[in-house]
């Protein structure tokens, strides 16, 4: 069972990922939500943060109780994967469990969206990457956190452990690998 941060954002195309691969997902809204999905005796429980505004989510996180929760449960080794928005939230300064220093809004405005393939260390070569108003990892802070992927030179995928995070979006696409790599997590 994956929990997928329903707050604001791309959800509803992380959802319908996982549905693609016959993932049962449940939307994590409100602190009950959490409680219930972590109460669960599901195996291979995971959390999605998607894209969004970073800024919005964090708020919510905080009014909502949810903050603390799932900072605890992503310290303690639940997989995580974060996109874009959900990759700042992951970083330094925000819920801080990956050693990462994020620049917000690193490839501009809406009208700098573009799409590339690259290659990441662990999926493989040619994964799309869609780049919508999208950050990029400025540092890596930590020896346990590595780059696995880069565009023009900057860091825009990196694995700490229990963590993945993504300057770009997956779910708007069709390639399923990197949502398999947080399955195999």
């Amino acid at each position: 069972m994956i929990a997928v941060l329903a707050l604001q954002g791309a959800f509803i195309e992380h959802r319908q990922m996982l549905q693609r691969l016959g993932v049962d997902t449940v939307e994590i809204r409100q602190l009950k939500d959490w409680e219930r999905f972590m109460a669960s005796p599901f195996e291979g429980r995971a959390l999605i943060l998607p894209g969004g505004e970073s800024t919005v989510q964090m708020r919510l996180l905080k009014d909502l109780g949810l903050f603390e929760p799932i900072r605890q449960a992503i310290l303690n080794g639940l997989p995580v994967l974060g996109t874009c928005a959900g990759m700042i939230l992951l970083s330094e300064g925000y819920l801080g469990t990956m050693h990462i220093r994020v620049r917000r809004n690193a490839y501009g405005r809406q009208l700098g969206s573009f799409h590339t393939v690259g290659r990441v260390e662990g999926v493989g070569d040619d994964v799309p990457m869609t780049f919508i108003r999208a950050p990029y990892i400025e540092a890596v802070l930590s020896p346990d956190c590595q780059a696995i992927a880069e565009v023009d030179g900057h860091i825009v995928a990196a694995r700490q452990g229990n963590q993945i995070a993504l300057a770009f979006h997956p779910e708007v696409g069709t390639d399923t690998r990197l949502h398999q790599l947080l399955l195999s997590l």
